[in-house]
């Protein structure tokens, strides 16, 4: 064996030395890289369940008020749900409407514009509530309840359930309307 023959076995010898260090040095990496990836799992599991038990609690009271303002205002309301959906590891809510067990996934196209109109101003006040800081409770609307009909009488009991929401969570209500039977509390004519 020559000096050339030698100087590349040793330059070989190196190299893949080299490579070992780089492959023990990537596969530690790799572990590394696992176990934090587990960990991130785990924890996104974690968060998820806590998630879970927030959207629990919220679903509760924010069903509860909608469907309590439907059934303040319509004869045959509708139950008011939020159903949640894990997508692409993220949590969607459908808001829809129930009534004799059918389930409408399409309020807004399903119901009447009334029923649509009554929830939405629900659900701003379920927000209201469930705001963390809690923020005064200070309601303005202008034009409320465009849909509800005057003809059936449901908008008659529109300033009943208003009232009923001032009084049980301590709501002031700022409304501007041209409609008479919206006109309730201090009334300021322009």
């Amino acid at each position: 064996m020559d000096d050339t023959t030698g100087d590349r076995i040793s330059s070989l010898r190196r190299k893949y030395d080299e490579a070992c260090n780089v492959l023990d040095s990537e596969t530690l990496g790799l572990k590394k890289a696992r176990l934090r990836l587990s960990d991130l799992l785990e924890a996104q599991d974690i968060a998820q369940r806590a998630a879970e038990q927030v959207q629990k609690q919220a679903h509760s009271q924010i069903c509860r008020i909608v469907s309590m303002c439907l059934e303040a205002v319509f004869d045959d309301p509708y139950e008011f749900r939020i159903n949640f959906e894990r997508k692409r590891g993220k949590t969607e809510a459908n808001l829809v409407f129930v009534r004799d067990g059918e389930i409408f996934d399409d309020p807004l196209h399903e119901s009447g514009g009334g029923q649509v109109d009554v929830a939405s101003f629900a659900l701003r006040i379920s927000s209201l509530l469930l705001s963390r800081p809690v923020l005064r409770r200070f309601v303005v609307m202008d034009q409320p309840f465009p849909n509800v009909s005057e003809e059936k009488g449901y908008i008659d009991r529109i300033p009943e359930m208003i009232l009923n929401l001032s009084k049980q969570f301590k709501i002031q209500f700022f409304i501007v309307t041209h409609i008479d039977e919206l006109k309730i509390g201090k009334i300021v004519q322009l």
